[in-house]
């Protein structure tokens, strides 16, 4: 396997192709949601997170950033890795709150004793921070799909600067 193969992995054919933008399109619009509010709050989230405003600054950039590039299919697989290095951190610092993998349900939790710092909600959990790492490692193995910038611009610059 070389460089250009990690960068720009094959495309899949059939329905796999329509999965995989599904899933890429998905996951950047989820990022960008998840980013932009982070951007724009950076010391309030760097408090709440008890975190250095440079490292907050990088994940929410990186999820910002790398769901726009998600969208378009542009350096998938580096897009994704960045998003994936951010919700990594996210479960270490939530196994290290003590929180656990999936969180009873609502449902099952009696009246008033969960109450989050939101109000009444779901309990914390690193369900779905673990589920967005295994999401971007999809899109950091699958690339971008037929369907993206990279098949139609990158990949064929990248081959003429290779030679």
């Amino acid at each position: 396997m070389d460089l250009i193969s990690l960068i720009l992995p094959a495309a899949p054919t059939g329905p796999a192709a329509g999965g995989l933008l599904l899933l890429r399109v998905f996951t950047g619009l989820v990022f960008i949601r998840h980013g932009w509010p982070k951007l724009s709050n950076l010391s309030t989230w760097a408090a709440a997170m008890n975190t250095p405003a440079w490292l907050c600054f990088l994940s929410a950039f990186s999820m910002w950033a790398g769901g726009i590039a998600l969208i378009f299919g542009v350096l998938t697989p580096l897009a994704a890795l960045a998003i994936a290095v951010s919700m990594l951190y996210a479960v270490v610092l939530e196994i290290k709150n003590g929180f656990p993998f999936i969180a009873p349900d609502p449902f099952q939790i009696p009246e008033g004793d969960y109450v989050g710092p939101m109000g009444v909600g779901d309990p914390p959990s690193w369900e779905k921070a673990a589920m967005y790492v295994v999401m971007c490692g999809v899109l950091i193995t699958a690339g971008g799909g037929p369907f993206s910038l990279d098949l139609a611009f990158v990949a064929p610059k990248v081959q003429s600067w290779l030679g």
